[in-house]
């Protein structure tokens, strides 16, 4: 019998997951069972797991071949492992509901993000779910989003970073190895045949296929509508706290409502 015990934080999304020892290796059937709450959770919480750089990457592997980010920050010491180091967070970025690096041809399948310092209050993320904010939608809001595409593009979220000190990237050259890409609007999960909403205001910039008003009308709608409590739920974080999410069907905000320093560690899996 397994020892993993996987409690849900509310009805629609997030669980918290317990009895399982991240700095050692997983077995197959602990690989198994963390995967399947994944999919029907979106987003595993474990508290507790004083993991090294090694172990995470190990932990990280075990659900597919790493994706090195392309948004490189200047605390990164190894290409793997994204190092998120942040005193006033408001307006960079992250305190926007969006998917990770959906300016990418092939976004990230999830991320493993550890707390390493924390605020000594505030400094949350809220996890929202994007099969129920589709779901959400009436029927002839549906038929109308379901065969749009969206355009994404990195401009936005690497100018910020580049703007507040982040990266030292160089934009020009950033937008021509990253040109702008197209996904669908409603996303089919590959896995399990569900369908998500999939835009987001970090990365994504207008909708194919109907006017310019039209998009300047339905995309800000779109992108609102993940705003509902009854798509979220909301993670306190402790030191050696870590969060694995499903980037293909859920988004994420991080609250700035700290002026101490925070720092995390992510690692992407493609």
């Amino acid at each position: 019998m397994s020892a993993i015990v996987v409690k849900p934080v509310t009805a629609c999304v997030g669980a918290e997951v317990e009895g399982l020892d991240l700095t050692r290796p997983l077995s197959a059937d602990e690989v198994g069972e963390v995967r399947a709450a994944l999919l029907q959770h979106l987003v595993l919480f474990f508290h507790d797991q004083d993991i090294t750089q090694e172990q995470h990457i190990a932990f990280a592997r075990n659900f597919g071949e790493l994706s090195i980010p392309p948004l490189k920050t200047r605390y990164m010491e190894r290409p793997e492992i994204t190092v998120l180091d942040q005193v006033k967070p408001q307006g960079e970025g992250a305190d926007q509901w969006h998917n990770d690096n959906t300016f990418m041809a092939h976004p990230p399948m999830g991320s493993v993000l550890k707390a390493d310092i924390l605020p000594s209050i505030g400094g949350d993320t809220c996890f929202a779910n994007m099969y129920a904010a589709y779901d959400g939608l009436s029927t002839p809001m549906k038929s109308l989003v379901d065969g749009l595409t969206a355009v994404h593009d990195i401009t936005r979220p690497l100018g910020k970073a580049i703007r507040d000190g982040h990266s030292t990237a160089d934009l020009a050259e950033m937008q021509q190895a990253y040109p702008p890409v197209e996904h669908p609007v409603v996303l089919t999960h590959p896995e399990t045949g569900r369908k998500a909403l999939y835009v987001n205001r970090n990365s994504t910039v207008y909708l194919k296929g109907v006017t310019e008003r039209e998009s300047e009308l339905l995309l800000p709608f779109l992108c609102d509508h993940v705003r509902s409590p009854d798509y979220q739920c909301r993670f306190r974080w402790r030191e050696n706290s870590v969060a694995f999410w499903d980037n293909r069907c859920l988004q994420h905000f991080a609250v700035p409502d700290y002026n101490e320093r925070r720092v995390m560690q992510r690692v992407t899996i493609k």
